[in-house]
């Protein structure tokens, strides 16, 4: 193998161990220490200076109270669950409103899609607190929202849509549109339109014909869509904190305090690794799905 080869292959190698393992690494570290008042705050069981003989003697002092405290805590479990139902239901919203926009791009024709995937991503062009912020100014009581609503005569009080789980929901389906319809928009495009109407030919109605033929194809682009808005959203922050209420709980709010304002590095830190370790679930089972695709 040659040298160039080599330094391509291990590229990627390099990057997971810059950005990932490191990282996870020093985020696992943290995990295992103690809080104290310092800086920073927290007693480290070991360091890497010690050697390997120096960081195996002190394996016994190794603190798991961390991860003790996040399992005992009723508050911490009770915000892994709302951010998996939160994520779960904003993904499925976006799956809805995603399919139909990339169904009909690609029914559009050749000339006019290069500028309709172009407004697909176009929210890209704007920084995300933008529009985030943005939507705090169409939700809120005296907002554009309620502002239109109610010149319209369509209701008469304003609507309570701003700190609430459903402004949450709304900035995280308009936040991860794009990573739904691309992935959808890729695969819808290289379906066979002759198998449509094959299925025409043999009495198969628009409708039966869209679920037997369409979906079941478009399944790698539905899975990959899934993933790109439900792995990101489970661990929100921006979103929940400007958009939601103080009854919103999330993950990623919690782990915000703990770092910040309780100043509990250890605590944050095992809160992130069981973060990751529950987001590692649909990432291997999808992967475990592609190789048996592979192997059959």
């Amino acid at each position: 193998m040659s040298a160039l080869r080599r330094f391509i292959l291990g590229l990627p190698a390099l990057w997971l161990f810059l950005f990932f393992l490191a990282p996870f690494a020093l985020v696992a570290k943290i995990s295992l220490s103690r809080p104290a008042i310092a800086q920073p705050p927290y007693e480290p069981a070991f360091s890497l200076a010690d050697g390997l003989a120096g960081v195996l003697d002190k394996v016994q002092s190794l603190s798991f109270e961390a991860y003790q405290l996040v399992i005992d805590d009723d508050l911490y479990i009770s915000a892994y669950l709302s951010s998996l139902r939160i994520a779960a239901i904003a993904t499925l919203i976006t799956l809805l409103i995603a399919f139909p926009l990339a169904h009909a791009m690609t029914r559009a024709p050749k000339r006019w899609r290069p500028a309709l995937v172009l407004l697909a991503i176009a929210p890209f062009w704007t920084s995300f607190l933008i529009r985030i912020y943005a939507w705090i100014m169409i939700l809120k009581d005296e907002g554009l929202l309620n502002h239109a609503l109610m010149s319209l005569h369509i209701i008469d009080t304003p609507l309570s849509i701003f700190a609430t789980e459903t402004a949450v929901l709304i900035g995280i389906v308009y936040s991860y549109l794009p990573f739904m319809v691309l992935p959808l928009y890729t695969t819808l495009e290289k379906q066979d339109p002759s198998l449509l109407e094959a299925a025409a030919d043999l009495g198969a109605t628009p409708l039966s014909a869209f679920w037997r033929i369409t979906v079941p194809l478009a399944r790698s682009g539905i899975i990959a869509g899934v993933l790109l808005v439900f792995i990101p959203a489970v661990g929100e922050f921006v979103i929940p904190d400007l958009l939601g209420g103080s009854d919103t709980l999330m993950i990623g709010r919690s782990l915000w305090n703990e770092f910040f304002e309780n100043r509990d590095w250890p605590a944050a830190s095992a809160v992130a690794i069981f973060l990751l370790a529950l987001l590692l679930i649909p990432i291997l089972w999808h992967e475990r799905m592609q190789m048996k695709e592979r192997a059959s």
